[in-house]
Order: structure tokens, then sequence, then C-alpha cells
């Protein structure tokens, strides 16, 4: 019997997004395993602390039986490794992701020769969908269930109402 193929899928996930889940329930088609695992980045600071995105994540894909929620410290390559991981996959919307996710592939196979990255395309739906733009039309009193998984809508709403500055 063949180990399961398994994906990492990091993100910050600040807040998790329609896009975000349109790429786990695409790599559900493709991969046996997917790991959807946020990553801690210093240089952030997320409006919900990764107890509060864990708890998202699970709510959002309780219904994908081949989907994991964790989380991870350090570099990604290491992160591969302890997942079992044999690719990352990451979603594009404009050419100024590509330019950022290609360096970042690079580095990553740069570190590890086995870490293989796997692009994704949203639908055209998605294609502007940014967590960024979501906490600001959130701040702003805007409609955001268009863009956020609705098990998560009225916490982010809240979150905003009652701290602006997220």
């Amino acid at each position: 019997m063949t180990a399961p193929r398994t994906v990492l899928f990091p993100g910050t996930f600040d807040p998790l997004t329609n896009g975000h889940v349109d790429v786990i329930r695409r790599a559900t088609r493709l991969f046996d395993r997917i790991v959807v695992a946020i990553g801690t980045n210093s240089t952030k600071r997320p409006a919900f602390s990764t107890e509060e995105r864990l708890s998202q994540l699970r709510r959002v894909c309780r219904t994908m039986p081949n989907v994991e929620v964790s989380s991870f410290d350090g570099l990604l390559t290491k992160a591969v490794d302890d997942f079992g991981a044999v690719a990352v996959i990451r979603g594009l919307r404009a050419v100024s992701d590509f330019e950022y996710e290609f360096q970042m592939a690079l580095m990553n196979r740069e570190l590890s020769s086995t870490c293989e990255t796997l692009f994704l395309m949203p639908p055209p739906e998605y294609l502007f969908v940014s967590s960024t733009m979501i906490r600001e039309i959130a701040r702003l009193g805007g409609d955001i269930s268009p863009f956020v998984p609705p098990e998560i809508r009225a916490e982010v709403e809240e979150r905003f109402r009652n701290h602006p500055r997220g």
C-alpha cells in the first residue's frame, strides 16, 4: 500500500477567505491528504490569534474528510518534512502574487531540493479577494458575506466592529 500523497497549504488566513476555501476544495481532488497550516510570521500582527484562526479553519473544513488543520513555526521547508508533504500548494491571483510566490518557491527549493510548489489559479470571482481587503471592508462596515465563508462571517464582522484597528 502506498503512503497517502500529502500537500501542505500554508498561510496566515487572517481571516480565511472564500478564495482560500476554493484552493482547499480543489486540492482535495488532487491529493489524498491536505494539511492546511497556519504559519507564524513575526512581521505580521494578525487580527485573530492562532487559536481563533485554527478554530475558524476547523469549522469551515469540517466536511472535508481529507483535510487536516494545523500550525507551524519556522521554515516552510521544515514544515513540509514534518507533515510528510510531497508539495506546497499556493493560490495565485495576480502578477504581483506570482512574483512574490515565484521567489519564495525558488528559495524553498534552494533550501530543500525536494520542496515542490504548485500554483492554483482562482476562479474570476476570487481574483481580487484578499484577507487585507476583507479586514478593511469589515472595518468600514461593508458587506463581507460574498468574500468569507458563512461559518465565520459574524465572527469577522464582530471583531472589526468592536476593534476597528483589528
